[in-house]
């Protein structure tokens, strides 16, 4: 059973950083397309960053300079580190991989990120 589980959400003040983590099992993680996604209240969720196997990343333009994507192929990890936060960053962020197999993709239950002073 494919599993995501995220972490490290929370209310930070912007200007401020945070660091999620997405801890996956069940299946392959080193050959799996691997990304973060956000939806704001009211809004349809988007792409953040996203990485494939071979390591290219791609960031959304809103974040670029901001955030950094990174996974440890150890621990089947994989990181956002977001850093000088905007209230509009203000979203649930959901971990996203699409499996090398039968390129189904798998989610997260989502971590809250709140920007706000």
């Amino acid at each position: 059973q494919v599993q995501l589980v995220e972490s490290g959400g929370g209310l930070v003040q912007p200007g401020g950083s945070l660091r999620l983590s997405c801890a996956v099992s069940g299946t392959s993680f080193s050959l799996a397309t691997m990304g973060w996604y956000r939806q704001a209240p009211g809004k349809e969720r988007e792409l953040v960053a996203r990485i494939t196997s071979v390591g290219y990343t791609n960031y959304a333009d809103s974040v670029k300079g901001r955030f950094i994507l990174s996974r440890d192929h150890a621990k089947k990890t994989l990181y956002l580190q977001m850093s000088s936060l905007k209230p509009e960053d203000t979203a649930f962020y959901y971990c996203n991989l699409i499996s090398p197999v039968n390129s189904y993709a798998y989610w997260g239950q989502g971590t809250q990120v709140t920007v706000s002073s």
